[in-house]
């Protein structure tokens, strides 16, 4: 048996929707957000990481959502739907650079922005201008830039693919999700300038087992 933990607005989404795609029997273990918006102390007698996506499999608690997109299709995607063949090695080349950009680059920027953010919510009336002085400098200096330089590199790739690893939907789609949804969330995307990169999310969207996973672990929001 399958249990997924799934914290709401997370990245443990992802794992929810693969999960869905390839048609698993699970069960769905929900959780809330803190006050604090941080993961519940609970999840910690799961996996002691204390955070989510975290899938068990019989006795085991496997956690970090690359390694459980793996994990799932090694085991129980055996006709290769969601993940290239060893010899079409562009695309299997476009799978693996992307699954792997998704958390090594793209989204450690964009949980900075929301860190950021979440400060200058908390702060106490008085020092409020100060953290938002503070939060501008960081943004302007440190995220913004590499934030539009990821956007651009995206959208770019789109221009001559359907999907982040060709013409056939995978897994590393489903690892670029939240990176996309968070961007065009927290800044909202320019029609103009990224048109591919709007379209696919629209793509991501219309999936029978998207849809199934948003009905079973709410709509994600960042």
């Amino acid at each position: 048996m399958l249990t997924l933990h799934h914290l709401n607005n997370s990245r443990s989404f992802r794992i929810l929707w693969l999960l869905e795609e390839l048609e698993l029997d699970y069960e769905l273990t929900t959780y809330e957000r803190t006050k604090a918006y941080l993961a519940p102390e609970s999840l910690k007698k799961v996996h002691p990481l204390g955070h989510t996506p975290v899938l068990e499999v019989g006795d085991r608690a496997l956690a970090e959502s690359g390694f459980i997109i793996e994990y799932l299709l090694r085991h129980y995607d055996k006709e290769h739907q969601f993940k290239p063949t060893d010899d079409n090695e562009a695309a299997w080349e476009d799978y693996t650079f992307w699954l792997h950009f998704a958390e090594a680059t793209a989204m450690p920027q964009l949980v900075m922005r929301l860190v950021f953010s979440k400060v200058v919510e908390r702060s106490p009336m008085l020092i409020k201008p100060i953290s938002k002085g503070i939060r501008k400098q960081v943004e302007d200096g440190m995220i913004n830039n590499n934030i539009i330089n990821n956007l651009n590199l995206m959208e770019q790739h789109l221009q001559h693919s359907h999907w982040f690893a060709g013409e056939t939907f995978s897994a590393a789609d489903i690892q670029m999700y939240i990176v996309v949804a968070a961007s065009n969330a927290r800044a909202g995307m320019d029609q103009s300038k990224y048109a591919n990169l709007l379209n696919w999310l629209k793509r991501c969207q219309e999936r029978p087992a998207f849809k199934r996973a948003e009905a079973k672990g709410g709509t994600p929001q960042f």
